[in-house]
């Protein structure tokens, strides 16, 4: 339990830090209508297409992509393009709402409704690649931003990505229900702590007034941890110096630290989707000892390259990105952020950390319900398919009726408290 408590914090201050560049993106590409206009360039052909052509790119698709059984289902459908923005809108609300990352759920959700781990992950990736090249804020952020830092970061996250990508496609080549076992027990690994940390904070916050604060948390400067330290202080050539507008001639780490760093989150990005910009941010603080000012600049910078190589290197260009679903996705997460954003303000925020627990326990639910069935399909536990099915489908129950339940609450709370918002300065 100390070691779930110790992984959820560090996944939280990530999650927190994703979601404010989350709501940051949203908002400078729905306050600029040159953006809205590509926006709509983007869209409208995918919706007007479906309509007129569903049928056609149905039977054709999938000899681009795979075959529909391996993906089940891996062709475009009006249908499928709904179902893409009503995930997106709950990713998004999460997101609004909490100020903790909603992008958890995208991939169990994609999974949820049938989409292969392997296309779910690559679906993710392009589509904040596509957020974070519409709505790049980094021009705000440049004075900020180590540019040494960056670029050997950089080099270990984009050496990070090609290894995720690269065991994600050999594990899908040697067997697609695989490949969708290994992504579902990262995902239960990860949603397994964060979860549990989640759930006693809530009920931690609910003895306390501190559980009226959901946005924000801790913000790092200018101290340093004993583990930053250590690090710092061993001298392994080339050392890379930073935060010299902070600290009088700045502090100094070696590169090989960095790069490493920079592995981790690159393979973290390429096999679980999400960008990895969830642990860019404590893996700086609180590992390597840069300023918060320093390393929310450098998240910005990383997102937007790591997440285009790894979605457009190593899964575009093979095949494993579904487009019509990270167009509808963009589009929802938009709306959703916005409207989530709005609700805290006429909502106690120890409500709606209770329902960040449930969502993210949901998530880590649904993911370990469906492993039975997948661990059965390879044959590596003795399972009746009746008993697999079974659990599969109580694990997607429990996470659509959670989410769906908390996009309900959400959206019903904007409606029923319009005017009161109407009148607050937003």
């Amino acid at each position: 339990m100390k070691f779930f408590n110790h992984w959820g914090r560090f996944m939280m201050m990530g999650a927190r830090a994703h979601a404010a560049w989350e709501l940051e993106v949203s908002r400078t590409i729905l306050g600029d209508r040159k953006r809205l206009i590509i926006l709509g360039f983007l869209t409208i052909p995918i919706i007007l297409g479906g309509f007129a052509f569903a049928d056609q790119i149905a039977a054709s698709l999938p000899g681009f992509i795979g075959d529909k059984s391996a993906y089940s289902p891996a062709f475009y459908s009006n249908g499928i393009f709904v179902a893409s923005i009503l995930i997106g809108i709950c990713a998004g609300l999460i997101t609004g709402c909490i100020g903790a990352g909603g992008g958890f759920v995208v991939a169990p959700a994609l999974m949820s409704a049938g989409i292969k781990g392997i296309l779910a992950v690559g679906t993710d990736l392009f589509h904040i690649f596509a957020k974070a090249i519409m709505g790049s804020v980094i021009h705000k952020k440049l004075g900020n931003i180590s540019v040494p830092l960056a670029l050997v970061f950089l080099i270990g996250a984009m050496i990070g990505a090609t290894a995720g990508g690269l065991i994600n496609r050999w594990l899908y080549e040697i067997n697609p229900v695989l490949s969708d076992a290994f992504i579902t027990t990262v995902y239960c690994f990860m949603l397994g702590g964060l979860g549990i940390y989640s759930m006693m904070d809530f009920l931690s916050a609910r003895k306390s007034s501190a559980g009226q604060a959901v946005h924000g948390g801790k913000t790092e400067g200018a101290d340093l941890g004993g583990l930053p330290r250590k690090l710092q202080s061993i001298r392994i050539p080339p050392m890379i110096t930073f935060d010299e507008g902070i600290i009088p001639g700045g502090r100094q780490i070696s590169c090989v630290f960095l790069i490493l760093s920079g592995v981790l989150v690159g393979l973290a990005a390429a096999i679980m989707g999400v960008g990895g910009g969830f642990l860019t941010f404590p893996i700086f603080v609180y590992v390597l000892g840069v300023s918060s000012l320093t390393t929310v600049g450098t998240d910005i910078f990383q997102i937007i390259f790591t997440s285009g190589y790894a979605g457009i290197g190593q899964y575009a260009i093979y095949g494993f990105i579904f487009y019509t679903l990270a167009m509808g996705m963009l589009l929802g997460s938009l709306l959703g952020i916005q409207l989530g954003a709005l609700v805290t303000k006429v909502v106690p925020g120890i409500a709606i950390r209770g329902f960040y627990a449930l969502s993210v326990l949901a998530g880590f639910v649904n993911r370990l319900f469906a492993l039975p069935k997948k661990l059965a399909d390879m044959e590596f536990i003795s399972l009746s398919k009746g008993t697999s099915m079974m659990l599969d489908r109580i694990g997607a129950v429990i996470f659509w009726i959670v989410v769906g339940g908390f996009a309900i609450w959400v959206i019903g709370t904007f409606v029923m408290n319009i005017k009161k918002l109407k009148g607050e300065d937003i």
